[in-house]
């Protein structure tokens, strides 16, 4: 009996896995190389910060005083510079507290010579500050007291667009700059009546920690001590500025506090009333050991 070839029988499925094959989507595609997974992008991180020490004016019914404060400033290599961004730019928070150098102005270079004089170039939005005759003084305080928080600076002196001109040293107006260079005054300083220099927020403490720091109390009379995270007092002292209150002075003591196991708190500076002997003007630094 005659029979048919069989090699058409084996033809058909062979065709058959071809078309499905190059049917089948993401199979055969360009180069035959996957696409990558997509993957979340990571978490912008938050801006790394530094503490800065700016002077802002803060005007009473009475009176006009510069106000000491620590801001929290996105950190950089050029810190003289950004503090001075954060006068011009940022918010007191002293109630009362204003900016006095106008919103426009920009910085346009900060020389720091071997000598400790900066010089600072404004643009010429510096020039149109409208303060009046007891701001204008208090208002170059502010810059020179800001700038003088640096151990690199002792002197401050301006310039507007690199230059010192007749209308640069007239300044605001009414208080020039034909004295400059400046040197730091913290005379007019009212708030806070204590604050601490030494140590540091957040610096690691040993025995015999040495405060130091700045006063305008009555009878030049400050308190100093180291409390744990529960209020317990660890160590304590007593010293006198070098002037009493309506002056200001600087003060140094040395606390003998000898930690038994690591732990945190605060160093704290402050003065007691001489009605009933309260604590008041109360400064507090967080510190560990």
């Amino acid at each position: 009996m005659y029979s048919r070839p069989r090699f058409k029988s084996r033809l058909l499925p062979l065709l058959l896995v071809f078309i499905i094959a190059a049917l089948l989507p993401g199979c055969q595609g360009k180069g035959n190389t996957p696409e990558p997974s997509a993957t979340p992008p990571e978490a912008a991180q938050p801006a790394a910060k530094m503490p800065l020490t700016v002077y802002y004016i803060k005007y009473t019914e009475n009176d006009s005083n510069l106000v000491r404060e620590i801001h929290q400033v996105n950190q950089s290599p050029e810190v003289a510079r950004a503090a001075l961004e954060e006068l011009i730019k940022g918010n007191p928070e002293t109630p009362g507290a204003v900016r006095v150098l106008p919103a426009g102005t920009q910085v346009l270079g900060v020389r720091i010579d071997p000598s400790g004089l900066a010089t600072v170039d404004f643009s010429p939005e510096v020039l149109s500050a409208n303060v009046g005759s007891a701001g204008e003084a208090l208002g170059i305080a502010s810059i020179v007291n800001t700038l003088t928080e640096f151990p690199t600076i002792n002197r401050v002196a301006f310039s507007v667009n690199g230059q010192v001109d007749s209308r640069t040293k007239d300044w605001w107006g009414h208080v020039g700059l034909y004295e400059q260079p400046f040197k730091r005054d913290l005379s007019k300083v009212y708030e806070p009546a204590i604050w601490i220099t030494s140590p540091l927020p957040s610096q690691q403490i040993k025995s015999q920690v040495e405060v130091q720091g700045s006063a305008m109390v009555f009878e030049a009379a400050v308190c100093a001590r180291v409390v744990d995270e529960t209020g317990r007092v660890l160590a304590q002292g007593y010293t006198t500025a070098s002037e009493g209150a309506p002056g200001r002075g600087d003060f140094k003591l040395t606390l003998d506090f000898n930690p038994t196991a690591p732990g945190k708190g605060t160093v704290e500076a402050y003065s007691t009333s001489p009605k009933d002997g309260s604590i008041i003007n109360l400064y507090r630094v967080p510190v560990t050991w």
